[in-house]
């Protein structure tokens, strides 16, 4: 299974990055990638924001961006699976090409800005679903040419309520522009007390209570982290995303395609977004609930990301170079690191080395 997985990662790699994804999905849609789930552990399964997560690793947004296969990402060995950004009106994004792989820094930059159908169209796919199980989180934005961008997350509360587990705000995409606005103080204040009323109101009306992230960048300052997490705390909010793409260029082998304009992430970012990660775990405290997100490659760079004050990991670009056989390879080797940290459950390991990541310079 793992010839023919890199072999089909070899055959991807022939065509441009944006046709490779396309490709990928397709793929993923016919069946042609077959399923390889981990032997359950249940040292491995938490309950975060009142969900019970089988394991602690999921897929993030970007990927399955029109909700067109979250269940065959699950049954690569995800955890869960978060679909979008979703859009209210479906949007073309920016100008191609937009999408590129530097293959010696094993990374990727993108600058596709919010390119989906739309929420209409995903509403249908993940509406005839039905009665399937599974963790879908439900990733929302706002369109480009919005009037009242905050409008256009509220929509996407309401328009999902009914089909998803949980919510992301993603206000820190780098692709469109004025968004990361949204994360100054006053801005996400409004933000969140709109979003979360949505939340609320629908809520009642299904009877149920949805969890709602919010999705960070990892090119905050300081006195950024600082506003974001006062706001947080004052509001219901159930957990924070860290972190989204860079718009830093450290380091990189590839100097020409660094050039490119967008958000760099891959393997790059694990450091900065991890360095980030444990600041917001020293600022928000124990309890509120935080998915690390940025260079995840490996079971011990997943662990890392629970060490450094992480419920949960997600992962994206990395598969990019690893192939669909990632997943399921981290989520068999969390139960080896388990097994050599004599721990009943991967919980214990959080914050074991946030000390270490604060002393990391961002």
């Amino acid at each position: 299974m793992l010839d023919l997985f890199s072999l089909g990662r070899r055959g991807l790699f022939l065509f441009d990055a944006e046709t490779a994804h396309g490709l990928s999905v397709a793929a993923l849609k016919t069946g042609l990638v077959p399923a390889c789930k981990a032997p359950a552990d249940p040292r491995l399964a938490q309950t975060v924001a009142g969900i019970r997560f089988p394991n602690p690793l999921g897929m993030a947004a970007g990927y399955d961006k029109n909700a067109e296969v979250p269940d065959a990402l699950l049954s690569l060995g995800f955890g869960f699976a978060e679909v979008g950004t979703l859009t209210p009106k479906g949007q073309t994004g920016n100008p191609k090409p937009r999408i590129f792989r530097l293959e010696r820094d094993r990374a990727v930059i993108n600058r596709l800005g919010f390119n989906n159908e739309g929420h209409a169209a995903a509403l249908a796919r993940l509406s005839a679903r039905g009665d399937r199980s599974g963790i879908i989180g439900v990733n929302i934005g706002a369109n480009k040419d919005a009037t009242d961008r905050i409008a256009d997350y509220v929509a996407g509360i309401r328009r999902f309520y009914s089909v998803a587990t949980y919510f992301t705000a993603n206000i820190s995409s780098p692709n469109t522009p004025g968004l990361r606005d949204l994360q100054a103080k006053e801005s996400l204040d409004a933000l969140l007390s709109a979003v979360l009323a949505a939340r609320s109101e629908e809520g009642l009306k299904a009877g149920k209570r949805l969890p709602v992230f919010l999705k960070i960048a990892p090119d905050l300052t300081e006195e950024g982290m600082d506003d974001i997490a006062e706001v947080a705390a004052a509001h219901d909010l159930d957990g924070l995303i860290v972190s989204n793409t860079t718009l830093s260029r450290d380091s990189l082998a590839d100097a020409t395609l660094a050039g490119e304009a967008g958000g760099l992430s891959g393997a790059p970012l694990f450091d900065k977004s991890t360095a980030v990660l444990a600041r917001m775990r020293k600022r928000v405290g124990p309890n509120l609930p935080i998915i690390g997100v940025g260079g995840v490659s490996s079971a011990e760079t997943a662990l890392e990301k629970i060490r450094a004050g992480a419920d949960l990991v997600q992962l994206y670009s990395c598969m990019v170079y690893e192939g669909p056989a990632l997943p399921g390879r981290i989520v068999k080797g969390l139960s080896t690191l388990l097994d050599r940290e004599t721990v009943a459950n991967i919980r214990e390991l959080r914050d074991t080395r946030l000390d270490h990541w604060l002393s990391v310079k961002v």
